[in-house]
């Protein structure tokens, strides 16, 4: 596979962006449908004039109509998309257990590194450079805002990050939430401006506690500033973040001995986006939070979770049932392993 690619682009050197594109524009069709241009074109990050014409390409190959509604793809298109996203994945060069486990977890793409790094620290740096690496295949050119999450996951990750991902890129980085009163260099304000410094982009900070009573909430919220952080939130078309184990977020968040004792007995196995789940993917608590609501995440068509070790196996099974389609997953063998115990390769 890897040697015919090669020929092509050697014959037909930008058939990998013409293919990415084709392939990105086809996915956020199926995704929204019916869709106006307008929407489209911010969704995947291209100019209306050039959207027009890779859709009018496609529409006269038989794979997508239009209507006063929008645009959506025929059965033929279906077809092709199923097709094109089996391709994709082969392209990408997943191994059997990372096609296992995207299948498993009924995400788009999967990739295992070597390790655990719940027993070795140094398979988190490993995690972080294929998170970067993986980045850059994912996004097309473009303007993207990234919204991102922090944790030591992140951090770790942030400093992989480099200018070469702003080739043909243009990148505005902002926080999904508030502060934990955690230390600073893993809040997700920390996190988001490391990664544009890194990467060369631009920072949006959001300076207000994570988890604040709902009238202190209200009020907050129509601070100017942070109502145009927010807003710019809401805009994001990528998205990075990590998986928490429920206990260690129960105690990064110093929670009460009773709340603690009521998620314990709700067998709280995980927590994302302030949201903290049982192994059955249900939401046993919810925080009231500034940033980012799970609900928010489906939306967004470029999402990249980040989280490893066998810790946070339950954590990352659980909470993928609530992951879109679109999710790309960076992990290790030591959580890999244990979300595929018993499931046949």
């Amino acid at each position: 596979m890897e040697e015919s690619i090669s020929v092509l682009q050697q014959i037909v050197p930008d058939i990998m962006s013409v293919l990415q594109n084709r392939y990105h524009i086809m996915r956020n069709i199926q995704m929204y449908a019916p869709v106006g241009r307008r929407v489209l074109a911010d969704k995947v990050s291209l100019s209306e004039r050039t959207l027009r014409t890779e859709t009018d390409f496609l529409r006269k190959q038989g794979l997508l109509s239009s209507s006063k509604n929008g645009m959506e793809l025929t059965e033929e298109g279906e077809n092709i998309f199923r097709q094109l996203e089996r391709f994709m994945r082969l392209l990408l060069n997943m191994d059997a257990k990372e096609k296992a486990l995207a299948d498993y977890l009924n995400i788009q793409f999967c990739r295992i590194v070597p390790g655990d790094s719940d027993e070795d620290a140094s398979v988190l740096d490993e995690i972080g450079k294929t998170a970067a690496k993986e980045l850059h295949a994912l996004l097309p050119a473009g303007e993207f805002i990234v919204a991102v999450a922090g944790g030591s996951t992140m951090a770790r990750a942030a400093e992989h990050f480099s200018p070469e991902l702003s080739q043909n890129r243009e990148f505005i980085f902002v926080p999904t939430r508030g502060g934990l009163g955690e230390s600073m260099s893993i809040q997700a304000n920390s996190v988001s401006d490391r990664m544009a410094q890194l990467v060369g982009g631009e920072n949006m900070a959001l300076f207000v506690p994570d988890n604040l009573s709902e009238k202190a909430y209200a009020s907050m919220k129509s601070e100017p500033s942070i109502k145009h952080t927010l807003s710019v939130m809401k805009k994001a078309n990528c998205l990075l973040y990590s998986i928490g184990n429920a206990k260690v977020m129960m105690e990064r968040r110093r929670m009460s001995h009773g709340l603690i004792s009521s998620l314990e007995a709700h067998n709280a196995v995980g927590e994302a986006f302030g949201c903290y789940f049982n192994e059955n993917g249900e939401i046993v608590y919810r925080l009231s939070r500034f940033g980012l609501q799970i609900e928010d995440i489906e939306k967004i068509p470029y999402a990249m979770a980040i989280a490893g070790g066998s810790t946070k196996a339950k954590a990352i099974k659980a909470f993928m049932k609530y992951a879109p389609h679109q999710t790309w997953l960076i992990t290790d063998e030591g959580a890999a392993n244990l979300i595929l115990k018993g499931v046949t390769l």
